[in-house]
């Protein structure tokens, strides 16, 4: 029998496997996290499975999303990823993406991970919110915008309320899934908090 999903993936079997094997599954590595906050501000005017089917390509160009490797990249290393037409060759994106690397690390330092310090905007556990359909979920939230404005003060960039929303959505910091989408029980299942913060 067919599953019953959202309707945003369509019949991409990529945007497909994405909704049903990571779309919001909490997430608490930092490692990840930053995979996320990256690639949800090279998606900014456009669309996510454009940025999904370079996925691949952003890891290899970004080192894996390692954070002290992209903090540490210099003009030359910039100049040689906007030649790089796998990935979106936008230099404030791809400049934003470097100093929130830098910005990342001193969160780091700061907080001990950002994992801690991005859960707290949810008091550490996932939102469970109850959308029947796709039209119900906002593009941005109060939380989402609380969020923007505490990056943006840390110098983190490509972080407005949206990219904030679409990131919590991504990495489980709230269920989006509909509630007649199959995924729906089975995410919320995995939002109990965690014993161990560190996981």
């Amino acid at each position: 029998m067919e599953k019953t999903r959202c309707a945003w993936p369509g019949n991409d079997p990529l945007y497909v496997a994405y909704h049903d094997q990571e779309w919001g599954v909490p997430l608490h590595d930092d490692r990840l996290l930053f995979e996320f906050l990256i690639l949800e501000g090279a998606q900014a005017g456009l669309s996510w499975i454009t940025i999904l089917r370079r996925r691949e390509h952003y890891r290899r160009a970004f080192a894996g999303f390692d954070p002290a490797v992209v903090a540490d990249f210099d003009e030359q290393k910039i100049a040689t990823l906007l030649q790089d037409a796998s990935i979106i060759r936008n230099r404030l994106k791809v400049h934003a993406a470097v100093s929130n690397a830098r910005a990342f690390l001193k969160v780091q330092a700061d907080v001990g991970s950002f994992d801690a310090y991005i859960w707290q905007f949810v008091d550490g556990k996932p939102i469970q919110n109850t959308w029947r359909s796709l039209a119900e979920v906002p593009a941005e939230t109060a939380v989402s915008h609380m969020m923007s404005k505490d990056l943006k003060q840390r110098g983190f960039r490509f972080v407005g309320p949206t990219i904030c929303y679409a990131f919590m959505q991504a990495t489980g910091l709230c269920n989006d899934h509909v509630t007649d989408c199959f995924r729906y029980e089975q995410v919320k299942a995995l939002s109990k908090p965690s014993s161990d913060s560190s996981r």
